[in-house]
């Protein structure tokens, strides 16, 4: 009988990364006598009142982040900031780790939130463990970002196929009158952009929009080469950081070819390095201003 206890304790113990509460125990069959005793000859260990690790403390963070999520109750779920590195928008567990619950326990040495606005298409599960949904943790965590790392976190997320915009849209139209969903409808504005893929990109285009470019094409196909930005109108691309950052041979011969291809068809590339980018932003969209004036359709020397 034992055994077969122990088999089941230990699947519970694997589905969610070696943590269990006391209740599953005793809903398991095991008695409270039984589990006293097995915490103190170590087979059980205590990490927070009614929870434990099955064999040994745990060691991994996901192990810790399932243990505070089962030591808050039933509809606690992971969010904010420990959401956000679950999710891979942040690369670091930092302490206190946050949770959300409508009506659960408060823990020492946790961030508890309470929220009455968490619906179920909030909750989603990722690694075993309950967390808001990529929607929400982004409405939760938006007004601890800058402009560079919301844009980085909103496109790493639709990079990664964990967020749609329609998601977006859903969750912001629940939420109409925050700070955070303002910020946010920001990237409902273009539903036809391609998500970026670095901080730079993210910077371009807000640069764009300060220096008063026209809207960039970002990551997009051009006679069969990907383009960091384009300016279909005035055939102009921009490859941002520049020939420095392109050292292996093979990458700069690839870019030899995709230039010549290019101008062939009257396409021009300017690169534009991180250095120049944020030192000298000012005469950078000066100059773009210039050159894209010069290749506006129907322009002329004169005109310019």
């Amino acid at each position: 009988m034992l055994d077969a206890i122990d088999r089941r304790i230990a699947a519970l113990a694997n589905r969610q990364h070696g943590v269990v509460t006391a209740r599953q125990l005793l809903d398991l069959g095991l008695g409270k006598g039984a589990i006293a005793y097995r915490a103190q000859v170590g087979r059980l260990h205590r990490l927070y009142r009614g929870v434990y690790g099955v064999g040994h403390r745990p060691v991994s963070p996901l192990a810790h982040a399932m243990a505070v999520v089962l030591a808050c109750g039933p509809g606690t779920v992971l969010s904010h900031g420990s959401a956000a590195t679950l999710w891979g928008i942040s690369r670091h567990w930092r302490t206190p780790l946050e949770v959300t619950t409508q009506s659960g326990r408060r823990r020492s040495k946790l961030r508890v939130h309470r929220s009455h606005t968490l619906t179920r298409r909030d909750v989603t599960l990722q690694c075993g463990i309950p967390v808001t949904s990529p929607a929400r943790t982004l409405l939760d965590i938006a007004d601890r970002l800058g402009d560079i790392a919301l844009a980085r976190a909103v496109n790493d997320l639709r990079h990664a196929r964990y967020l749609s915009l329609a998601d977006l849209a859903e969750l912001l139209a629940r939420h109409p009158q925050t700070r955070a969903t303002n910020r946010l409808r920001h990237f409902l504005a273009h539903p036809d952009r391609a998500p970026t893929r670095s901080e730079f990109e993210d910077a371009f285009l807000l640069f764009a929009e300060r220096y008063g470019l026209p809207e960039p094409q970002v990551n997009t196909r051009v006679l069969g080469h990907e383009v960091d930005a384009l300016f279909p109108a005035h055939k102009l691309v921009v490859e941002l950081d520049g020939w420095e950052f392109h050292s292996p041979r093979e990458q700069f011969e690839t870019d030899r070819d995709r230039d010549a291809d290019l101008l062939a068809a009257e396409i021009a590339t300017v690169r534009m390095t991180s250095e120049r980018f944020k030192l000298t932003p000012a005469r950078e969209a000066a100059r773009l201003h210039a050159i894209l004036a010069r290749r506006t359709p129907g322009a002329t020397r004169q005109d310019v």
